[in-house]
């Protein structure tokens, strides 16, 4: 080793080795991730298999982190924590949080790993059945399984480990690595894409990432490969692969499909092929299942889906409209292209842009993103800071394309027959919207589906918009839309998760513009509205960041809890610090009902004194269980 100390080979893995190894997975791809996402031709070129894979990687990790903190708060002090306790929570991690096709297949991987170790550590045998079983449940999980691909490798690995005649855990890993690097080279032979643009594949580029972090873990060495380069394997430097996009309208969908089983899972890849291609249709083995297609209606495919089970994090990315301005996807581990996607697919069907727009709200709440502190960054960037430009042109393009496929629904110029319903809680929360000109939902109890479609019924106007402000699960509002959307009236559901984010949507709202500009300028102020809120936990529980007593402040960004202290007003200047960090101009306080006196002139005052020429506007809101929300423009 570097520094001089003699590396014992570990005979087995336990949870924390497993753990380690995901740490160098992480370091791996970060490494290499500008390296992969440049070898991205197929099944798209959109150059995003590097970050997609990165950002799975971070989301199996961060639940894994997490099964170990809870895993110390329940058991005997000293006790370890097992591999299949490890690896079970990664497999999870990355399903639910798998980003493309390549960030699914990985989830398998790390499934694999977890079902070979239900019994003990990753040994060479262990790992021998774990590369065989991810290899099986990969081909498995797709709807036509194409050769050349991560497919292929993944099998070669799994072969190679087979093959190997020494038992040893880092002799096993070696030959999977050195049998992956090697089926890797033998791609372009295998794919023309691939052999027309002179690459290999990119995901199976990222599996050997993975595989060699495995043997620097086992063996102490990191095997040296080479740099991938585009142009260098048969092809023409910086050619497009031709026939990898198709012309008009495509979209990426994905979801997680939970309360279903077997049947439903193969009825719905089945479904999913007839809709588009790079159909996978995995599972962590926990009964949750990641859903993934290429096609050219993503409302077709979020239905195929919500026939099958109930969906959650929904998400859809435009090809198309990323094309048109020549810019790769957004970095999908900071959820920065929630808005810029969240209006593309209304070009092509408003049941696709209702979606879309919701996955600008789960991304913007960190929702399966980076752990800890981190996603604290991960919100903040979630308002498009330093891709803002980037991220208004693709939705601009959007707009546009919305305008003319839309076209005549209302004219240029003409007073709209527009209405805006919100959502919201507390009676001075609701005098709110109220006043800036929205219906308003209200109410101290949770609202329902069935209440929020029938809101929207009894309006009487054709153009409806909709902040939901958080009150509703994605998928609730998917089937809203669809249910409230006929022939008469248009729906729009904008993608604010809080009050604060539905407080700056409205103060952009113009009656006088069309509704998909409408629509847009107020996704993009809420977007680009931090938010946070204070709370007192009601009992004892684990969150991200530790274990909370019952009457201990609770500071969250989005819907995580990034301060825990035992004072309340504490954790909320604590948490404002966390927030302002990343700058801002305008902080709004909406006061809760239970928020203690004082509270409000507390942290107002610590804002003007600890950071000078922010603007601070104070409101009583009302609202039950968060003391204060907080947003910040």
């Amino acid at each position: 080793m570097s520094d001089g100390r003699t590396f014992v080979r570990p005979s087995a893995l336990d949870g924390t080795a497993l753990l380690r190894w995901g740490r160098v997975c992480l370091e791996g791809l970060e490494r290499r991730r500008e390296e992969i996402n440049a070898l991205n031709v197929f099944p798209i070129a959109d150059s995003d298999t590097g970050t997609n894979m990165l950002a799975t990687m971070r989301a199996a990790m961060q639940a894994a982190d997490a099964a170990v903190v809870s895993a110390h708060s329940y058991r005997a002090p000293g006790s370890a924590v097992s591999a299949h306790d490890v690896a079970a929570a990664m497999a999870r991690g990355a399903t639910l949080g798998a980003r493309g096709n390549s960030g699914i297949i990985l989830s398998q991987v790390l499934r694999g790993i977890a079902e070979a170790v239900h019994g003990g550590p990753l040994t060479g045998r262990t790992l021998r059945e774990a590369l065989a079983r991810a290899s099986a449940l990969v081909r498995e999980g797709l709807s036509v399984p194409v050769e050349g691909t991560i497919l292929t490798v993944l099998d070669c690995a799994a072969g190679c480990a087979a093959a190997c005649s020494n038992p040893a855990l880092a002799e096993v890993a070696v030959a999977a690595a050195d049998g992956a690097a090697e089926a890797l080279g033998a791609t372009p032979s295998q794919l023309g894409v691939l052999r027309e643009a002179g690459v290999v594949d990119a995901g199976a580029r990222g599996l050997v990432v993975l595989l060699d972090s495995l043997v620097s873990v086992t063996l102490g060495e990191t095997p040296a490969r080479p740099e991938y380069v585009r142009g260098e394997i048969g092809g023409v430097s910086g050619a497009a692969a031709p026939g990898v996009t198709e012309p008009g309208p495509h979209f990426e969908v994905m979801y997680v499909l939970t309360e279903t089983d077997e049947r439903q899972v193969v009825g719905l890849r089945a479904a999913l092929a007839e809709l588009g291609d790079s159909v996978v249709v995995v599972g962590d083995g926990g009964g949750s299942w990641s859903a993934h297609v290429h096609c050219a209606d993503a409302g077709a495919a979020v239905e195929a889906g919500l026939a099958a089970g109930a969906l959650s994090a929904i998400r859809i990315e435009s090809f198309a409209i990323t094309a048109q301005v020549g810019q790769t996807h957004a970095d999908p581990a900071t959820g920065i292209d929630g808005v810029a996607h969240a209006l593309a697919p209304a070009a092509h069907t408003g049941l696709a842009a209702e979606i879309a727009g919701h996955c600008g709200v789960a991304r913007a709440d960190g929702v399966a993103r980076d752990g800890g502190v981190a996603r604290d960054d991960g919100v903040a960037r979630g308002d498009g800071a330093g891709v803002r430009d980037g991220a208004v042109v693709r939705a601009n393009v959007a707009r546009h394309a919305a305008i003319d496929v839309r076209g005549g629904l209302v004219g240029r110029g003409e007073p709209a027959d527009r209405a805006v319903l919100a959502v919201a809680a507390g009676a001075g929360a609701a005098a709110l919207f109220e006043a800036a000109g929205a219906v308003v939902l209200g109410g101290d109890g949770p609202i329902t589906s069935a209440a929020l479609l029938a809101a929207i019924r009894r309006l009487p106007n054709r153009e409806v918009l909709v902040l939901p402000n958080g009150a509703l699960p994605a998928h609730e509002l998917v089937a809203v839309g669809v249910a409230a959307r006929d022939a008469h009236r248009d729906v729009l559901l904008l993608p604010s998760g809080s009050m604060v984010q539905g407080l700056a949507a409205l103060a952009v709202h113009d009656r006088g513009r069309i509704a998909v500009d409408d629509a847009f300028a107020m996704s993009e102020a809420a977007a680009a509205t931090r938010w946070g809120s204070l709370r007192a936990a009601t009992g004892r529980a684990l969150t991200m960041v530790g274990t909370c007593e019952s009457g201990d402040g609770l500071g969250l960004v989005g819907h995580d809890v990034v301060v825990i202290d035992r004072d309340v007003s504490t954790a909320g200047l604590t948490l404002l610090d966390r927030m302002l960090g990343f700058g801002g101009d305008l902080v709004t306080l909406l006061m809760g009902r239970s928020a203690p006196a004082g509270l409000a002139d507390e942290l107002a005052a610590h804002i003007v004194e600890a950071f000078p020429g922010i603007e601070v506007t104070v409101y009583s809101g009302g609202q039950q269980g968060d003391l204060v929300q907080i947003g910040v423009e």
